[in-house]
């Protein structure tokens, strides 16, 4: 129970990887804000069946309004924000393609959500943190701006983008008590890849055979690194992100 009387928000943590990472922190004793455009609320029901403490927020993070909703909403219903995961994020959706057959569009909308959501949504909650004495942010990256992945310029910009921020922040807000670091995912047979046939036609085996170990990366893989950002263990960490790959990459 390593988060014990701990509260942490999960944004796109209806499903995929933020519902996996949420239950995770969950039996670690966290309370558990679920924050999602859709889904959130039979998630969180599903979570407090389980005998978890969570609470649902409708939460476009792309919305400044929104994301200082969830915030208060956090407050209102725990009292503290002491960790936020910024999980949601458009990867599942999209389909490996030529960078000049991007829109223009296309890449608005991902730096929107990526990138703009994160910004918005660590704005939202560092006022709260700083009252509290510290807290944790832990940002969702991937691993492939680390190898420079083909045609998914938009998103690997994006997550590249991440890792900026990630370090900026910890620098930042290290006097403050804020710790922030990021975890960096290989390709992750999440709920929303699993429904993408082009993604795992086009990524999985490839993937599967860069790995040093030799098996599918499944979302409760990343749940290990999560509890430790969130919790003491990484007491004197910040700045850093965690390649969760399974040896794929040796960051």
């Amino acid at each position: 129970m390593k988060l014990a009387g701990k509260t942490a928000i999960i944004t796109g943590g209806a499903m995929g990887i933020g519902r996996v990472l949420a239950e995770g922190l969950a039996a670690e004793g966290a309370n558990i804000i679920i924050a999602d455009r859709a889904g959130a609320a039979e998630a969180a029901a599903e979570m407090a069946a389980a005998g978890h403490s969570a609470r649902a927020v409708a939460c476009d993070v792309s919305s400044e309004q929104e994301t200082e909703s969830m915030a208060g909403e956090c407050i209102e219903a725990f009292g503290a924000i002491d960790v936020l995961v910024n999980n949601a994020g458009i990867y599942s959706s999209l389909t490996p393609q030529p960078f000049e057959a991007q829109s223009a569009e296309e890449w608005r909308n991902i730096l929107d959500v990526n990138v703009i959501g994160t910004f918005l949504c660590c704005k939202a909650v560092v006022a709260q943190m700083r009252t509290q004495g510290g807290g944790r942010i832990i940002n969702l990256s991937s691993g492939t701006p680390f190898k420079g992945v083909p045609y998914l310029l938009h998103y690997v910009a994006s997550k590249g983008a991440i890792n900026a921020i990630t370090k900026s922040l910890a620098k930042e807000l290290g006097s403050d008590g804020i710790l922030v670091n990021g975890i960096a995912p290989g390709f992750t047979l999440s709920d929303g890849v699993m429904a993408n046939p082009v993604q795992l036609e086009k990524l999985k085996d490839i993937s599967l055979q860069a790995r040093t170990l030799q098996r599918d990366q499944l979302p409760s893989d990343l749940v290990g690194a999560a509890v430790y950002f969130a919790s003491a263990d990484s007491a004197f960490v910040t700045g850093q992100t965690l390649v969760v790959d399974g040896g794929a990459y040796f960051h």
